[in-house]
C-alpha cells in the first residue's frame, strides 16, 4: 500500500463563513477614512493586551458585548479578557477613539476567538506609513510567501514518492494495513484555514497515518509545515507530514501526517493541529481516532 493510495480528489461542497484573524504584535493605522476591521486573535485562556501610541481619555473604549469579554483601561493600553464562554469563531467588535486632534480619531478591531492562538500584545500605531507604501510591502510580502509555499511543496512532493524516507517506511512494512472513516466524528472549528471534506485514519503495527481532504476556501495557498498531535491527557507529539503539492484558494487537496508510533501509545481521542510556516493559518481537529492495529501472523 503506497502513500499515493491515500491521497484522492473529491468534489467541492460550500464552506461556512470564516472569520479571519491575526496574532500579529502591530497594527498600522492610516490617516484616511477605511472601511477595514482589523481582526485580531484571541482565546480565553489568556488576555490581550493593546498598546496604542497616544494617552487614552476616559472612557475611550466601547466593548460591543461584554457577556463574552471583559476589559481594563489604563494611559495607553486596553487589555481585553475574553471568557471561558467566548467559542472559537466568535467575534466582538471593540472600538476606541483617541481624542488627540491627530487622524484617525477612532479604530475599531474585531475580537475573534480563536482555538490555537491568540495576539498577546498588539502595538497600534497611526498613519505610519503611506496607503500606497503599504500596499507594496504587503504585495512583495505575498509574493515571498507564496514562493516559500511553493518550494515548501515541491520538497514535500519529493519525500512522499516511493522511494523517499517516508514513502518507504510505509511501502516496506509487511503486515496489513487497518483503516476507518472518521469523518462524521471529526469536531471542528468555525475559525479553522481550511474545510475538512474526508478524513480516514490507518493503523499499522508500529505506526499511524490520518489522511485529509481540504477544501480551501481563502485567497491565499496553503501547505502543511507543522502538525502536532494532542493526547487526551495533554501530551503532545509531531507528525511528519506528506502533500503532493499546495492547495490552492477555491481548490481541494489531500494530506497525509502520521509518525512511526503505535495507537495505542497514542492516548486518543486525540485532538489534531495543522499550521503552515507562519504557524498562523492552523486548522484544528478533534475527536481524532485510529483503528486497532493487527499483529503481523494474524
Amino acid at each position: 500500500m503506497t502513500l499515493a493510495l491515500l491521497a484522492g480528489t473529491t468534489e467541492a461542497t460550500e464552506s461556512p463563513r470564516v472569520f479571519e484573524c491575526s496574532a500579529s504584535s502591530r497594527i498600522d493605522l492610516m490617516a484616511e477614512p477605511t472601511e477595514l476591521v482589523h481582526g485580531v486573535c484571541v482565546n480565553p485562556d489568556e488576555p490581550t493586551t493593546f498598546v496604542f501610541d497616544a494617552l487614552l481619555p476616559s472612557e475611550a473604549v466601547v466593548l460591543f458585548d461584554n457577556r463574552s469579554v471583559d476589559f481594563a483601561q489604563g494611559g495607553a493600553f486596553v487589555t481585553v479578557y475574553p471568557k471561558r464562554s467566548f467559542l472559537p469563531g466568535e467575534r466582538v467588535k471593540l472600538s476606541v477613539s483617541f481624542r488627540d486632534g491627530s487622524s484617525p480619531e477612532n479604530a475599531t478591531f474585531w475580537l475573534v476567538g480563536h482555538s490555537a492562538r491568540g495576539a498577546r500584545r498588539v502595538e497600534v500605531f497611526r498613519h505610519a506609513h503611506s496607503a500606497d507604501a503599504l500596499q507594496r510591502d504587503a504585495t512583495a510580502a505575498r509574493a515571498e510567501a507564496n514562493q516559500c509555499q511553493e518550494e515548501k511543496a515541491r520538497l514535500l512532493a519529493e519525500r512522499m514518492e516511493p522511494g523517499g524516507l517516508m514513502g518507504a517506511a510505509w511501502l516496506e512494512r509487511t503486515g496489513e494495513i487497518q483503516s476507518k472513516d472518521i469523518f462524521n466524528d471529526l469536531k471542528q472549528y468555525s475559525n479553522n484555514t481550511l474545510t475538512v471534506e474526508a478524513a480516514k485514519s490507518y493503523s499499522h503495527t508500529g505506526g499511524v497515518a490520518v489522511r485529509l481532504k481540504f477544501l480551501n476556501p481563502g485567497t491565499e495557498l496553503w501547505v502543511a509545515v507543522k502538525v502536532i498531535l494532542k493526547s487526551s491527557k495533554g501530551t503532545e507529539v509531531e507528525f511528519s507530514a506528506w502533500q503532493k503539492a499546495a492547495i490552492n484558494p477555491g481548490d481541494i487537496g489531500s494530506v497525509v501526517v502520521g509518525i512511526a508510533r503505535a495507537q495505542e501509545q497514542l492516548g486518543c481521542p486525540c485532538t489534531l493541529t495543522l499550521m503552515d510556516a507562519q504557524e498562523m493559518r492552523t486548522i484544528t481537529l478533534g475527536n481524532i481516532t485510529f483503528p486497532a492495529s493487527q499483529s503481523i501472523g494474524h
